[in-house]
C-alpha cells in the first residue's frame, strides 16, 4: 500500500487516550491513518490527522449523533475496557453489567453505526483477551471477552462476501494502567513464560497489521499474544 493510500485511510479507535488504544492510535498515525478518537479523557497526541471526540461510549445517546458525524471510515477498533475481579459467591451484578456494556454492547452499538458507510476492504478489530477461555476470578469479565470472539464471528460470515474482514486481538497480560487498576489487586497478573508482560505496543502492532492490505484473508479469528501464558 502506497503512503498516499494510507494518508486517505480512515480509522475509527474507541479507548484512545490509555492503554492498549493509546499504542494503536500511535501505531496508526504513524503509518499515516487518519485516526478518529473515542475517550473520556483528552489524548496526549497532537496532529491535524488525530480527531480525538470527547464521550462516553457506554452513553449511547450521548454517542449516536457522533457516530452519525464521523462519516465513511475504513476501519473500526475497539479497544475500550476495563477489568473487575471477584470469585463466585462475590459477583457483584452492576461489575458485570458494566463490563459488558464497554466490551460488547458498545462495540456493536458502534459496528452497527459505522458499517452502513465501510466499503470493501474494511476493516474491524476488537481487543479480547486470552480470559476469554476462562480465568479463576475474571468470570464477568472472561465471559464479555468471550462474547466478542462469537459476535465477531458472526460479524466476519455476514461480511466476508463485501470484503469487510472482522478480528479478535486476544492478549494476555499487558504492561497498561489496567494492569495495576486497584479493583484487581486482590487477583494480580502473572508473569508469562518470556519473562515480562506484552507490550502495548506489539498488540497495536499486530492490530495494525490486521487493518493492512496483507491480512485481507484472515477473518473471524481470535489471535491470542499472551507471551506463552496459554501454553
Amino acid at each position: 500500500m502506497t503512503a498516499k493510500s494510507l494518508v486517505q485511510r480512515h480509522a475509527v479507535v474507541t479507548g484512545a487516550s490509555s492503554g492498549i488504544g493509546e499504542a494503536i492510535v500511535q501505531r496508526l498515525l504513524a503509518e499515516g491513518w487518519r485516526v478518529t478518537g473515542l475517550c473520556r479523557t483528552p489524548a496526549k497526541h497532537d496532529t491535524e490527522r488525530l480527531t480525538i471526540v470527547p464521550v462516553d461510549v457506554t452513553d449511547f445517546a450521548a454517542l449516536e449523533p457522533i457516530a452519525d458525524a464521523i462519516g465513511a471510515c475504513d476501519a473500526f477498533v475497539h479497544a475500550a475496557g476495563f477489568m473487575r475481579t471477584a470469585p463466585l459467591g462475590e459477583l457483584a451484578a452492576d461489575d458485570g453489567a458494566a463490563m459488558w456494556r464497554i466490551h460488547v454492547d458498545a462495540a456493536a452499538f458502534l459496528a452497527n453505526a459505522l458499517l452502513p458507510k465501510m466499503s470493501a476492504g474494511g476493516r474491524i478489530v476488537l481487543i479480547g483477551s486470552r480470559t476469554a477461555n476462562g480465568a479463576a476470578t475474571r468470570s464477568q469479565y472472561a465471559a464479555t471477552k468471550a462474547a466478542l470472539v462469537g459476535m465477531a464471528r458472526s460479524w466476519a460470515a455476514e461480511l466476508a462476501p463485501r470484503g469487510i474482514t472482522v478480528n479478535v486481538v486476544a492478549p494476555g497480560a499487558t504492561d497498561t494502567p489496567l494492569l495495576s487498576n486497584p479493583a484487581r489487586a486482590g487477583t494480580p497478573p502473572k508473569l508469562p513464560p518470556i519473562g515480562r508482560f506484552v507490550r502495548p505496543s506489539e498488540v497495536a502492532a499486530l492490530t495494525a497489521f490486521l487493518l493492512g492490505d496483507d491480512a485481507g484473508a484472515i477473518t473471524g479469528q481470535q489471535i491470542v499474544m499472551c507471551g506463552g501464558a496459554s501454553l
